[in-house]
């Protein structure tokens, strides 16, 4: 379960990542130049993974860590299994 601050973050970057995104299709109607409307959509592609990154350290400190601190074999390899299947979608997930 995800803290309430870390919530409250994902959540309050969700709403500027919309904002964004609200903002390119009014530069696309508005028949933009194509670098600047293709600039912001790699602005909005880093704000997610940005999301991302927040939701799978907050996922670590909790869900993974409790299920290795008092989970069984079973519990462990799972959530081993979820992570490895995370890190595969993401592809390189820098942690800085």
């Amino acid at each position: 379960m995800m803290k309430a601050e870390v919530r409250r973050q994902v959540h309050a970057r969700l709403k500027r990542i919309a904002g964004q995104v609200t903002g390119i299709q009014r530069m696309v109607d508005e028949d933009r130049y194509c670098v600047d409307v293709l600039l912001q959509v790699a602005a909005v592609r880093a704000a997610l993974d940005q999301v991302g990154k927040l939701m799978l350290g907050a996922h670590v400190e909790t869900c993974v860590a409790d299920a290795f601190a008092s989970g069984s074999a079973g519990e462990r390899r799972k959530k081993s299994e979820e992570l490895l299947e995370v890190f595969s979608r993401f592809g390189s997930v820098s942690t800085r």
